[in-house]
């Protein structure tokens, strides 16, 4: 019998969702939901009505909410909570104004427009700001938009393409920096290098010197790096996808493959609920608490 297509196995799930596979069956015995089908292997597949309202959920758990209270809720509901908590996490008016125009150039394809959308906001606003008030919050907007299905993979990676352009452009002008030295990178199937770029953005601009592996590397060759390269501090970046026990695995075995010396810094939604999960590891929740951490740091190191 020959598996059907739309529906996923519980490795597709969590890759697609960002739910850990013990979340996935916790949550079905229970809440009841998901409630996945049996193959002829009585393995777990979940059809993608199924597998669309997890991604929401996703998403609103990290935002603080307890799935307790999510789960009876339709996926329009579930939409619809988000869009409501988006907008509460643009409260400036001018922001959200700013950002939906960026949105509606995206879905119209107005590709040249954007790109001169986004320099001109990021020259209008300089780097940090940039990152803080247009990047993260659009990266919120596109997110939303995408589960909603008002935008799709081509939108997507439209937008990401041109912000990291110009976050790479604006990262190379500034020129060499001071300790901190910072090693940048992501583990082996983080494809996504976005959140990497913001967070080298934000160093910069205050002087500290970053080089960026970029993603996929093996947690020898980043201890190596570090080691090598006399690096103060190694960070990492874990999106939504990534999976969180795999992340929190990761973390773990790198920490203690580093030296004591080096600081090992993580962000991203995957791991935004463990700040407490691994010893010795700074868990940033949000894109701004890079700046407190590099000031830590600095702090800690004055000598």
């Amino acid at each position: 019998m020959s598996k059907d297509p739309t529906k996923l196995a519980i490795a597709a799930v969590e890759r697609e969702t960002g739910l850990p596979k013990d979340t996935l069956r916790m949550w079905e015995r229970r809440y009841g939901f998901p409630q996945p089908e049996r193959d002829e292997h009585d393995e777990r597949l979940y059809p993608a009505d199924q597998v669309e309202k997890l991604r929401l959920l996703k998403h609103l758990v990290d935002q603080g909410m307890r799935p307790g209270k999510l789960i009876e809720a339709s996926i329009e509901t579930l939409g619809e909570m988000l869009q409501a908590r988006q907008a509460q996490t643009i409260d400036c008016p001018n922001a959200a104004s700013r950002c939906n125009s960026i949105v509606e150039l995206l879905r119209l394809h107005r590709s040249e427009e954007l790109r001169r959308t986004l320099q001109q906001t990021l020259l209008k606003q300089g780097l940090q700001a940039f990152v803080v008030e247009t990047v993260a919050p659009l990266n919120t907007l596109i997110g939303n938009a995408w589960l909603r299905g008002e935008i799709q993979v081509p939108e997507e990676h439209l937008y990401t393409e041109q912000v990291q352009n110009l976050l790479r452009s604006a990262i190379n002008a500034q020129g060499g920096g001071q300790r901190p030295r910072v090693l940048l990178t992501t583990f082996p199937d983080e494809l996504h290098v976005l959140g990497l770029l913001m967070a080298e953005a934000l160093l910069v601009s205050e002087g500290a010197s970053c080089v960026s592996l970029g993603t996929q590397m093996p947690i020898a060759n980043i201890d190596s790096a570090a080691r090598a390269g006399d690096f103060d501090i190694v960070a990492l970046s874990f999106s939504a996808a990534f999976p969180a026990r795999q992340a929190v695995e990761g973390l773990t075995q790198l920490r203690a493959a580093l030296p004591d010396g080096v600081a090992l810094w993580a962000g991203g939604r995957a791991i935004a609920g463990r700040r407490d999960a691994i010893p010795g590891v700074s868990i940033i929740t949000d894109i701004r608490e890079t700046l407190s951490a590099l000031e830590a740091w600095r702090t800690a190191n004055a000598a």
